[in-house]
Order: C-alpha cells, then sequence, then structure tokens
C-alpha cells in the first residue's frame, strides 16, 4: 500500500484531486509545416510524462505553408489545462484549440482490419461487416481485410467482434476531428 501511494504521488495524474476523473481530450493544433515541430510537440509530452492516444498531422494551407494536427490524450483537468498551455507557447504554434470542452465536433478515424477466418466464421465476419458498413477491400480464401471508418469507439467495437473469429492484424489512422456547425479554428 505505501508503494501505491508513493508512486501515485510522483505520477502526473496524482497530482489532482481523486474526484477529478481522467477523461480523454481531442486537441487541435495549428503549426508552421516545417521541419521538427512534430519532433517538439511529442517531445513536450514525452518529456512530461504524458500519452498521447492519436495523432494525426496534414498540410491544410499549402499557401501559408501551415498543418494541422489532432491530438487525443488523457488526463484529469488539471493535466489537460497543461498540455493546452505549453502547446501554446511553442513558437511554431499559431492556435491550440481543445475540441473536447469548445463545443460539438465531428471525430472519424479509418481502420483497415484483416482477419483470417474459416468456413461459418467467414460468413459471420462478412455479416458484422456489412452490419458496420465496413467495407471488403481485399479477400483471399483465407482472410479479408476490412476497410472501416467511423468514431474510434466504432472501430473498437468491430475489432472486439472480429477477435474470436480470427483477427490478425489491425492499422488505425488516428482521429482527424473538427467542429460541428460554422464555428471554425
Amino acid at each position: 500500500m505505501i508503494k501505491k501511494s508513493l508512486q501515485d504521488k510522483h505520477s502526473v495524474y496524482g497530482a489532482a484531486p481523486a474526484a477529478d476523473p481522467v477523461l480523454s481530450h481531442t486537441l487541435t493544433v495549428i503549426v508552421d509545416n516545417e521541419p521538427g515541430i512534430l519532433a517538439r510537440v511529442v517531445g513536450l509530452f514525452s518529456g512530461r510524462g504524458y500519452n498521447i492516444e492519436s495523432l494525426t498531422v496534414a498540410e491544410t494551407d499549402h499557401s501559408s505553408r501551415q498543418s494541422r494536427m489532432t491530438i487525443v490524450c488523457s488526463g484529469t483537468r488539471h493535466v489537460i489545462e497543461q498540455i493546452y498551455h505549453q502547446l501554446g507557447r511553442l513558437i511554431p504554434v499559431h492556435q491550440v484549440i481543445n475540441l473536447s470542452v469548445e463545443g460539438p465536433h465531428v471525430a472519424r478515424e479509418l481502420g483497415l482490419i484483416k482477419v483470417a477466418a474459416v468456413k461459418e466464421q467467414r460468413i459471420e465476419a462478412l455479416q458484422i461487416a456489412d452490419s458496420f458498413r465496413a467495407k471488403t477491400v481485399d479477400t483471399t480464401l483465407e482472410s479479408f481485410v476490412f476497410e472501416l471508418t467511423g468514431s474510434p469507439d466504432k472501430i473498437d467495437a468491430f475489432i472486439d467482434l472480429m477477435r474470436p473469429l480470427g483477427l490478425v492484424e489491425v492499422s488505425r489512422t488516428g482521429v482527424a476531428a473538427i467542429l460541428r456547425g460554422k464555428k471554425s479554428v
């Protein structure tokens, strides 16, 4: 019991009150599209013991040479506020938006899921894929590769159902997110 309390004391997540829950947040970061910015952002997270659950980066405005990072991370309210403010202090960062706080947003991810199934399991895998609106992008006599787009929870649920049917491999893109309505970043 003493060991656990010492570990909690030194944990990033142990600094906040016990009633403060650990929640997942989606952050959008607008940065200059220049070499090294991704390493600086990732270094900010790793240097402070924070974990990145999902990270996507792409240039969004070629003329201004800006990229959009979408970062999903978990932490208490206090930890997320620290991450938010520390990201905002990086020099090539133009804007940081916590979509989870800002308002309703759309978050989607692409997953490629390979399943090696035989006989009845092949039929069941195809039926489940159909109910999830997954697209079959490759098929052999021994396996399928399904393409599924949706919320991370939807992809997780699909993977969980495919596990007993012969799940072989999963490749995921990470979350892309945007605010709903006419409001923009």
